[in-house]
Formats: C-alpha cells, structure tokens, sequence
C-alpha cells in the first residue's frame, strides 16, 4: 500500500498542481532536488572535478540502482543526457547493412523512426512495419510470420507516447531470441510506472528516461545492454571514456555497457537519478503499477461518461496514460484552457503517429497520464474542467 500522503507532502509541485503530464516529465520529490542541489553546491564550494572525486561513490550507485529496478547487472548500464540518445546509441552500433532487415511497429516513438529512417538511407537496410492486431497491439502472429535470417534488428516502443497500450514486449522478445535478432526495447513511459524485468522480456538491448515515471530528473537517461552482445556493438562516436588510446594508431573499446557513454557528463543530474530510482524501489514498483493503473482505468470511466467526450486508448493492457478528444475542440486548446485552472495534461501530436494506420488517432489528442501521487480529487479536477469546456 502506498502512502500517498507522504509521497504528496515529499512532493512540493503537489501543492501548486494537478499534474497529469507524468508521461511528458513527473514532478519530481524532495529527496531528489536535495541530491542535486548539494552537489551543485559543493562543485561550485571545490570545484567540478573535486566534487565529482568526492561523489564518486554516490555516482556508482545510480548503476547499481539502475540495475537493481530493471533486473540487469551494473556493468550492463550506460548513463546518457536523455532516452533518446542512449537508443540511438545503441541502434546506431547495431552495424546494418544492405539486405538486413528491421521489423517495427505501428506504435514506434517519432524520434526512433526518424533515426531507422535515416540508418536504412546511409546502410541500405529495410525498415519493415509490422501491423496491429484487433486489439490495437502489435500483431505477434504477423510479426513470427516476417521473421528470417535477414532481420537483425527487432525494434519495438513498450508503451507509446501516445496511448495507453502496453505492447507484448516479452512475446516479442520470444520471437526475437527465437530468430537470432536482437531485440531494442524503447522503454521510456514504462519504467517507473510498470514492473520491467530485461530477462523477462528478452530484450538485449533498453532505454529509458530518468525525467518521465521515474520522477528524475530532466536530462537524464539510461540503456541497459546485454553483456553477451556488448562486444558485438561500437558505437559511432568514441572518446576518452568510451575507449582507451592503446598506441598512436589503435585504441580499445571499454569491455562494459559505458562504451555508450561520453566522458563529460552531468554529474549532479547523475546522482539525482540514482536517488529517484531509490524512492521508486521504496514505494515499491508494483504497487505503483497497481496504484497508476487503476487511476487511470477510472479515469477513462469517467471521462467517457462526459457529452461530447472520447476516450482513444487501444490495446489489451492499458497503463497509466489517457488520450481523449473533446468534441472537435483542438487539443492544445484543451491543453490550455485546462492549464488556466492549474491543471497539467498535454498533447499526443497526430503528425508523431503517422505509422498508426486508420485505426490509430483521428488527429492530436489531449493526453492526461497519472503517476502515484495523483488522488481522485484530481482527477475529478481534471474531469469538471473538461465537462466545463465539453458543454
């Protein structure tokens, strides 16, 4: 059971707030802004390197947490400025060629197609989209069928950014391991909110945000890569930390997952993470699961009740992200109106959804997503404001 009371009164947005805008970037508590702050004071007290040498342990930890949340082992985490760059590290170091294959789905994040687009464009790989099945979800029977020696790549968003599916990750993981292909699991709006185990879902290789469930800080993010495949991938860009400099003409790559990493980095950020992985595994994450879940299934119970209102989420296993339109009412004057009475939701932009096919959204969508701090009188909020702009 959570106590909702302390996670609020830890929680200094809690009073200025309804935030509804979790899956964009959770607020984050005090314990988090108190680790950042300090190190920022002792690097501007002693001096950046100074600081760093004396938070040295404290930095070590974030991977041990980090590890310890998703099921990995320190050496298999890589600390980046955002989710999207540790993905795109990853995918980057895959090494495509003409002729291979990779297999996404209709849900894939704006930024990762951007990036498989152009992979294929410099490689000559294929990207291949894999369709959904009744439930909205990517169709794990059609994708066993597209599967054979020339794909290397299996690419899939968890959940997406745009919707409250939970995608069969661990069956396709199945399929991938299956195949030989390596599995990429963009996993930025389902760590910190769902349990996520990489042995479960079969995944090789995973990113996520620090800014988003997690409640971390902005500007952080992580991957976690599979120790038997480490060496396969080398990164695009190299520096200092990623690869020692062994002779004028050779240099070695690091044998662990910071390879993906740069030298340079923000340290205080850094340590905010580990902390904000800390207080997520204190609260415990299935019982934020729980507790996300169902404060978002009665959400869209609610706001289907209301005239003029509908609810788009699609898939089997819903979580704790809520897309709604409001009659023709754009969404980002949604967005704003309700922003007038303190209350945070956002938008779900059609224009990053342009794989979803006719059954995916009809146009840009209000998106409210939950976190654990949240109560029902909240949600009412949010539920009057709507009711107010619907009539």
């Amino acid at each position: 059971m959570i106590d909702v009371e302390r996670a609020r009164a830890d929680t200094p947005g809690c009073g200025r707030v309804v935030h509804l805008n979790n899956a964009g970037a959770a607020l984050a508590p005090r314990p988090v802004l108190e680790a950042m702050i300090g190190h920022l004071e002792r690097e501007a007290g002693i001096g950046g390197y100074e600081a760093a040498e004396e938070a040295a342990s404290r930095v070590e930890h974030t991977y041990d947490a980090l590890a310890r949340l998703i099921g990995a082992e320190p050496h298999e985490i890589a600390v980046a400025e955002s989710a999207t760059r540790a993905w795109d590290m990853a995918l980057y170091a895959v090494g495509l060629g003409p002729g291979d294959r990779v297999l996404t789905g209709r849900s894939e994040y704006v930024s990762n197609v951007i990036a498989l687009l152009q992979v294929a464009a410099r490689t000559g790989a294929r990207i291949e989209v894999v369709d959904d099945d009744q439930h909205g979800q990517i169709d794990v029977d059609a994708l066993r069928t597209r599967v054979d020696d020339d794909v290397k790549l299996i690419a899939l968003t968890h959940v997406p950014a745009n919707n409250g599916l939970v995608n069969p990750a661990a069956e396709v993981g199945r399929i991938a391991h299956d195949a030989g292909a390596l599995f990429l699991l963009d996993a930025c709006q389902s760590v910190g909110q769902l349990r996520v185990d990489v042995d479960e879902l079969r995944c090789d290789i995973l990113a996520a945000p620090g800014r988003k469930f997690l409640r971390g800080p902005r500007g952080t993010g992580f991957s976690y890569t599979r120790a038997s495949v480490i060496e396969r991938l080398e990164p695009p860009p190299l520096d200092v930390h990623a690869a020692r400099w062994t002779a004028p003409d050779r240099y070695e790559l690091r044998d662990d997952a910071r390879r993906f990493e740069s030298w340079e980095s923000n340290y205080a950020a850094k340590i905010g993470l580990g902390v904000a992985v800390d207080y997520a595994l204190e609260v415990g994450i299935e019982a934020i699961e729980a507790r996300v879940s169902g404060l978002a299934a009665r959400l869209r119970t609610e706001l289907a009740t209301i005239p003029g209102v509908a609810v788009h989420d699609r898939g089997r296993r819903l979580c704790g992200i809520v897309t709604f339109s409001v009659g023709s009412q754009p969404a980002v004057e949604v967005r704003r109106r309700l922003r007038e009475q303190a209350i945070n939701t956002w938008v779900a932009w059609h224009e990053h959804a342009l794989l979803a096919g006719p059954d995916g959204p009809p146009g840009d969508l209000v998106r409210a997503s939950v976190h654990y701090y949240n109560t029902d009188d909240e949600l009412g909020a949010l539920c009057d404001g709507v009711r107010g702009l619907a009539r």
